[in-house]
């Protein structure tokens, strides 16, 4: 039985392929009678997803969306990531050894920690239900914060809340990338209204690692990317 508040859910957007299908998802199979969306500006070089997240929250009809400006991150994480810094490049995935993938130069330290404990702030006050964050399982490299241990941690202490406990949901979390993509072109998203690359360019670079992995997931559903690339 749901209990109240669970007919509302809080979707964290950034304006990439993997949290914009799970808008249309949730909004298509899961039920909610309402949705809202919450996305981030923490400094990141490719800045341009936000631009598609607010297009695909108005195309999905969310109740509000909101952009939370956390864009001193940037000061406070220098030097600690290649999306942020703009000192440090970010490198193509084939110049990261597999030994680095673990926790690449992409990585944001504590990001996503960072970002749905505000998100889940936001959920309690607006006495909503589930969170519902995009993670799912890495191909080709990997985040400790997208992970089915992090997410259950996560939970755990949520649960200490003496009132409304927010409970974050992945329902990605064991998918690949490429089954990702077959759910969203079942729901008919339109991926050209979506932002991966890293490099924060006017096109996609096609190199950096989410762009590799996304291009991939693409090929592997068997249709192709619709954003340009220069050189594929």
């Amino acid at each position: 039985m749901m209990e109240p508040g669970d007919e509302k859910a809080l979707v964290l957007l950034s304006g990439g392929m993997d949290s914009v299908t799970l808008l249309h998802y949730a909004r298509a199979r899961m039920g909610y009678a309402m949705l809202c969306a919450l996305s981030f500006d923490y400094g990141q070089k490719h800045a341009r997803e936000l631009e598609m997240a607010r297009w695909q929250a108005e195309a999905a009809g969310v109740a509000w969306h909101r952009t939370v400006d956390l864009s001193f991150l940037k000061c406070m994480l220098n030097g600690g990531s290649a999306l942020t810094d703009e000192t440090i490049p970010v490198p193509p995935l084939s110049a990261v050894p597999p030994a680095d993938r673990v926790q690449p130069p992409t990585y944001v330290p504590n990001r996503n920690m960072v970002l749905l404990s505000v998100a889940a702030a936001c959920a309690e006050a607006g006495r909503m239900g589930p969170l519902l964050y995009g993670a799912h399982r890495q191909d080709a490299y990997g985040y400790w914060d997208c992970t089915r241990e992090f997410v259950g941690r996560l939970n755990g202490v949520l649960s200490l809340n003496r009132r409304r406990p927010v409970r974050v949901q992945a329902p990605f979390i064991d998918m690949r990338k490429a089954d990702i993509v077959k759910i969203g072109l079942d729901l008919k998203v339109d991926y050209a209204r979506t932002w991966s690359c890293y490099r924060g360019q006017a096109e996609a670079c096609g190199e950096c690692p989410t762009c590799v992995e996304r291009l991939a997931a693409f090929r592997e559903a068997g249709v192709t990317d619709p954003l340009p690339y220069p050189r594929h």
